[in-house]
C-alpha cells in the first residue's frame, strides 16, 4: 500500500484485513504449544513455568484461571502455580497494571482472603 496522506475507504478495511492493528499498550500475541498469550511476557513465563515443572520445582500450573467476582464481574489471571507443598499462587504478567486491573485486583484480594495476585 502507498503512503498516501489518505485513504479510501476500500484501502482501509483492506489495511484491517491484514492485521496491522497493534496493541494498545503494545504487547505483542505470541504462541507457544499451540497456545496463543497476550504478550511475550506472558509466553515466556509460561516457557519458564514448564522448565520449573520439569525441574521438579513445582507441581504444577494452569493456564488462564477464571474467577468470578461478583455477578456479571470477572477476573483472568495468567496462571496459577502449585508449589511442592500445595501451596496456589495466582500470578499475572503485566507490562501495564490498568485501572480496571488495579480495582479487580482488589476486589479479589478482598474476596478470597490469603490469596494474593504477583504480578511479574
Amino acid at each position: 500500500m502507498n503512503n498516501q496522506e489518505h485513504w479510501s475507504i476500500e484501502q482501509y478495511r483492506e489495511y484491517q484485513k491484514k492485521g496491522n492493528k497493534k496493541s494498545k499498550y503494545g504487547a505483542v500475541k505470541t504462541s507457544v504449544d499451540g497456545q496463543t498469550f497476550d504478550s511475550k511476557k506472558e509466553a515466556d513465563y509460561y516457557c519458564e513455568l514448564k522448565l520449573r515443572l520439569q525441574s521438579g520445582d513445582i507441581k504444577g500450573f494452569c493456564l488462564q484461571p477464571t474467577f468470578i467476582l461478583a455477578p456479571g464481574l470477572k477476573y483472568k489471571a495468567d496462571f496459577i502455580v502449585i508449589d511442592n507443598e500445595g501451596k496456589a499462587e495466582i500470578i499475572d504478567t503485566k507490562g501495564f497494571r490498568t485501572k480496571e486491573y488495579i480495582a479487580k485486583k482488589k476486589v479479589f484480594e478482598d474476596k478470597f482472603k490469603g490469596l494474593k495476585i504477583k504480578e511479574e
